[in-house]
């Protein structure tokens, strides 16, 4: 990946928002879309490129969620020749994978590990409240910076007045889909509507992944074996077997909320502003353990 694929629009629309003498830094390239950091004098900038029919759809339907989400959130926006770019803030600091290595490592401070695990769900409780549903909830798509917890590849959000589910979506990563939804898929249903509450489920499938480095289904006591499964096998066992939950041995009080969410039917399920205050009231066991 090299900045000379960048449009020549991009370009000039990234040295235009970020100053003369512009440098773009290679981040990314996957089904079709590819970002740069653009750093310059005046500030920097995220520039995202989608080609040909996967990546032009998914850039184009990322740019509309997000200006629908609020102002300003798309600072340009242009179409080229089978392919759409666009240019939004650049948000500076680790993804919650990143941000929860230490845990995984066994050399993290555990109170401070809580309060950016905490962010998250917080994070995701406002976008709730505010209406919408980020749709692909994964470690690597919340930022944790100096403003708060920031959300990356909007491109399958979605909000019941504002912007209708897409029915290219076809669920996001099997492991963190909650059963309900792996049936929906599984039987083809269009669009794939990511519910508040299925997104609980994959908001703590996901943070059971940061944490503890591996998947929060014990697909072993269920005699699934994943590698050996395309998705669409794997989504049915997910929809189908009772896959029960890992005991969790890296961060125990933590893992148990969590355990808990991934066994409840999905309005059994508490909204991602009650997960967070759950996860605050067992931050006694950090000190517990100190």
């Amino acid at each position: 990946m090299t900045t000379h694929l960048i449009p020549v629009h991009a370009r000039i629309a990234a040295e235009a928002t970020c100053g003369d003498g512009t440098e773009l830094e290679a981040i990314s390239d996957r089904r079709g879309c590819a970002v740069w950091k653009a750093t310059g004098p005046l500030r920097t900038a995220a520039v995202k490129w989608g080609s040909g029919p996967e990546g032009t759809v998914i850039a184009a339907r990322e740019a509309v969620a997000l200006s629908a989400m609020g102002p300003g959130r798309v600072v340009a926006y242009g179409r080229g020749d089978a392919s759409v770019w666009m240019i939004t803030d650049w948000y500076d600091g680790p993804s919650t994978r990143e941000a929860l290595a230490g845990v995984r490592y066994g050399t993290a401070d555990l109170t401070a590990a809580r309060h950016q695990l905490v962010a998250v769900v917080d994070a995701v409780a406002a976008l709730h409240a505010s209406g919408w549903v980020h749709g692909d909830l994964q470690p690597e798509h919340t930022v944790h910076t100096p403003d708060g917890v920031k959300f990356l590849d909007c491109s399958w959000a979605w909000h019941p007045k504002l912007l209708a589910p897409s029915n290219l979506f076809r669920g996001g990563l099997p492991h963190l889909l909650p059963p309900e939804l792996a049936w929906k898929v599984h039987r083809g249903e269009l669009p794939v509507i990511v519910s508040k509450e299925a997104e609980v489920y994959t908001l703590a499938a996901s943070l059971w992944w940061a944490i503890d480095g591996g998947w929060p289904l014990d697909y072993a006591a269920a005699d699934v074996v994943p590698t050996r499964m395309a998705g669409p096998e794997l989504r049915h066992a997910i929809a189908t077997r009772g896959i029960p939950v890992r005991e969790g041995i890296v961060w125990p009080d933590v893992q148990e909320v969590l355990g808990r969410v991934l066994i409840q039917r999905d309005h059994e399920r508490p909204q991602a502003e009650e997960l967070a205050d759950l996860l605050r009231s067992e931050r006694y066991a950090d000190c517990a353990g100190a």
